[in-house]
């Protein structure tokens, strides 16, 4: 739906550019997972995008150390401010309507986010080679020096719209002294639309950071205005095979648990791996590898997640996704025909719960598969879905491993440990008790987008 005129007690997000909020006709209805309206969101024009994208590149980034100072400022106005005419407590409640996640998580990413704001200085310097300096002004430059230098000077950001912490990550870019232009998610904007407006009150213009909604056409608009491209939406896969955009993949994330060592010990991160923040996140577990028998594990794991409630995702209790039902059906038959042939240990003939308002909690699923090579152990879904599979490590060794965001594995056995630390892609490697799902500022998540937007030049000032 996108209507022609505001509808009357709907808050509207505009696009955020050079010369302030721009309001547009073209609008889209952001809807509630009941089904009902909850926002507006103006569509940038491809004339608008075009224009914001140029002046961009024309300006020139702040001084690196008003830069540093300016994202600690937005990282305090993003946790705290009244922004947008919503205080923290309201944007917090809007994500939660629109994105179905439970509301305590939603508060843990508003934490988290405003924690990696601030640190965005720092984090993105963690990247940068030993050695090479920081800046072309270093005296060392003057005898030749390898420099750390920007690949480009625009970045187009497509952030999907599954869990404010994805936003975490791009602010690093305005560290490094490159412009960006966000395309917020039509899932959720206000996340994106919160911290663009805290990072303009923090003292970046609309030059250097622009919120740009758009439609398809003009979100191509903006892929090809900046010299470089990150994110994970349609717009990004687009252009996969382009060496100048970066796109976020699926985070496959799992566990290894071996023989040498008791599962029972680590029931309670496993099941935190999976289910926390409702299951969300590219960080959540979504298949346990187990060195003898799965099914204790799978049984023991089923249990756990079966005692969770169904509640509205305001609710305070709350701690599973929700979705309007219509989409929770959808997405029901689509996992149940990837399970077919699997044994079921949980919710394996409907996972679906109906609230009785239009939407539906995603109730946690667990299912065992004959082999770590089955295909369903390289399937992701948006809530606590997991796949239990038997493991071996003279007849599987790493090759069901690979392609794993984070892989916890519960072992002693220190050869197994080198030749997961080898294997390219594992990006993370946790050993031990250690819940898929943990993370600081300053350590890389898919590698450091420092590593994207970066490079390493010899310059000499003689």
């Amino acid at each position: 739906m996108e209507p022609t005129a505001q509808s009357p007690g709907l808050p509207l997000i505009d696009a955020l550019g050079p010369n302030g909020p721009y309001r547009t006709h073209r609008r889209q209805t952001i809807p509630r997972v009941t089904g009902a309206a909850a926002a507006e969101l103006s569509l940038a024009p491809e004339l608008y995008v075009n224009r914001t994208m140029k002046a961009l590149r024309e300006a020139a980034p702040p001084p690196a150390e008003e830069r540093s100072a300016m994202l600690a400022r937005a990282a305090g106005l993003f946790g705290s401010a009244v922004l947008g005419g919503m205080t923290p407590q309201e944007y917090e409640s809007a994500v939660t309507r629109v994105s179905g996640v439970p509301l305590t998580a939603v508060r843990t990413a508003t934490r988290v986010l405003s924690e990696r704001v601030a640190q965005a200085w720092s984090s993105a310097h963690q990247a940068r080679p030993r050695g090479a300096v920081a800046d072309r002004h270093d005296p060392l430059v003057r005898t030749g020096q390898a420099v750390w230098a920007r690949r480009g000077q625009v970045l187009a950001v497509h952030v999907p719209g599954n869990y404010p912490g994805t936003h975490g990550y791009w602010p690093e870019a305005l560290a490094l002294g490159y412009r960006v232009a966000v395309r917020p998610s039509r899932r959720e904007p206000f996340t994106a639309h919160r911290l663009v407006l805290a990072l303009h009150e923090a003292g970046f213009g609309g030059d250097q950071v622009a919120l740009l909604p758009c439609g398809h056409e003009a979100a191509d608009v903006l892929v090809r205005g900046a010299d470089l491209a990150y994110g994970g939406d349609e717009i990004i896969r687009r252009y996969a095979g382009d060496p100048g955009v970066l796109s976020l993949r699926p985070g496959r994330s799992k566990i290894l648990l071996t023989a040498d060592t008791d599962w029972r010990e680590h029931l309670d991160m496993i099941v935190d791996s999976i289910g926390r923040n409702g299951g969300t996140g590219c960080v959540n577990t979504t298949a346990v590898l187990v060195e003898g028998d799965p099914a204790p594990v799978a049984a023991a794991v089923a249990e756990r997640l079966a005692a969770w409630p169904s509640l509205p995702p305001e609710d305070p209790k709350a701690c599973l996704p929700v979705q309007h039902a219509d989409a929770a059906r959808t997405l029901e038959r689509h996992v149940l025909e990837r399970a077919r042939g699997t044994r079921a240990w949980l919710n394996g003939t409907g996972f679906v719960d109906e609230l009785g308002d239009g939407s539906a909690v995603l109730r946690p699923t667990v299912h065992q598969v004959d082999s770590p090579d089955a295909p369903q152990v390289g399937a992701e879904f948006p809530f606590p879905c997991v796949w239990v599979a038997p493991w071996s490590r003279t007849d599987h060794g790493v090759a069901p491993l690979r392609d794993t965001l984070v892989l916890t594995a519960a072992t002693r056995d220190e050869a197994l440990v080198d030749a997961l630390a080898d294997e390219p892609t594992i990006s993370n490697l946790y050993i031990g008790d250690t819940a898929t799902h943990w993370h600081r500022p300053g350590l890389p998540h898919d590698g450091y987008l420092g590593e994207f937007l970066m490079r390493s030049a010899t310059m000499v000032r003689l």
